[in-house]
């Protein structure tokens, strides 16, 4: 009996969902007794054409990681979507957009201008930048036409299955793959990780206060953490309530405050501002009477570029999407 075949495939995206499929470790051996991978492009020498020649559907299951950034990107993220039963969404990028969805803030030719013109490392006298057509001795150059706006998966192709992190764990990359070659997956559209808060996992929940109160906001370097205690209590901004659970809380063992990249809990319309609220509703909450306006705006001030901070991770699946352009 054939195998199931199975793809890799990544597009804006830093290679960390490449690093977690190597995490597996020894049961990486076990993926590949049970599939067929016939297209992983950082590890194996596939080509396009050997994906076009694939009927309609033949691949089992595609995993994407990454944000579409270029038209290259979202050609292959359709050949693929129409080559497979299923698509999964693999990590923050493809997911929410991820670190790349940041790019949002600006268009394409403020993007061009300070990476290859300003940047204190780059020379470029004749400010040269990249174009997608060149024409040379031996005929014409092309490159992949680069988008004002970054896109999640979903806003490109349609997705059956996310697998959310930054990247996503091994075990919930190993479940996904269990359950796709047995068939026991949830309902389509579903997040394969647990429906909790990072807050209701948390190692520190036990001893995080039950009414917090925040009246100064500190960035982890301005302070000596302490490695038991709630973030929220110490004045850091963590995202733990805001973001879903199933990372087996990395970034709090090693006394870093959650940023967010496994995206909200079933429900939530945009994780970004739900984390928004959820700081305002405790900055200064026993002072709350006594606090000034002035007071208010202080504390907001103490917040260093909001945006990157609530908007990590979800700004092109958030309802602001990206900034407005011409505006």
């Amino acid at each position: 009996m054939a195998k199931p075949k199975v793809a890799f495939y990544w597009c804006a995206s830093c290679g960390g969902c490449e690093e977690t499929v190597i995490d597996l470790n020894e049961d990486i051996l076990k993926v590949t007794d049970a599939v067929d991978i016939v297209l992983w492009p950082v590890a194996l020498d596939f080509k396009r054409k050997d994906v076009e020649a694939l009927g309609d559907g033949e691949i089992a299951v595609s995993f994407i990681n990454g944000a579409v950034r270029t038209g290259e990107q979202e050609e292959m993220v359709k050949l693929l979507r129409a080559k497979s039963g299923l698509v999964v969404a693999f990590g923050s990028c493809a997911h929410l957009g991820g670190i790349p969805g940041l790019g949002n803030f600006w268009t394409r030719d403020e993007i061009f201008q300070r990476v290859y013109k300003e940047v204190p490392s780059v020379e470029n006298p004749d400010g040269i930048t990249p174009q997608e057509k060149t024409a040379v001795d031996v005929g014409e150059l092309t490159l992949p036409e680069f988008y004002d706006t970054v896109k999640t998966l979903d806003q490109t192709i349609p997705v059956d299955y996310y697998l959310p992190g930054c990247p996503p764990p091994p075990d919930l990359v190993m479940n996904a793959v269990n359950a796709i070659l047995t068939g026991e997956l949830p309902e389509k559209g579903a997040v394969l990780a647990p429906e909790k808060s990072l807050c209701d996992t948390c190692p520190r929940g036990e001893k995080k206060p039950e009414k917090i109160s925040i009246k100064e906001i500190k960035r982890p370097h301005e302070v000596e953490l302490d490695p038991e205690k709630c973030f929220l209590d110490q004045g850091i901004i963590c995202l733990g309530p805001a973001t879903r659970s199933g990372c087996g809380e990395r970034c709090i063992k090693a006394n870093m405050p959650c940023r967010g990249c496994f995206g909200p809990i079933s429900g939530v319309v945009d994780q970004g501002a739900k984390g928004l609220s959820m700081i305002a509703s405790i900055l200064g909450l026993e002072d709350e009477e006594k606090m000034t306006e002035e007071d208010v705006e202080k504390l907001i001030e103490q917040i260093v570029d909001p945006a990157g901070t609530f908007y990590r991770f979800s700004l092109p699946a958030s309802l602001l999407r990206r900034r407005r352009i011409g505006g």
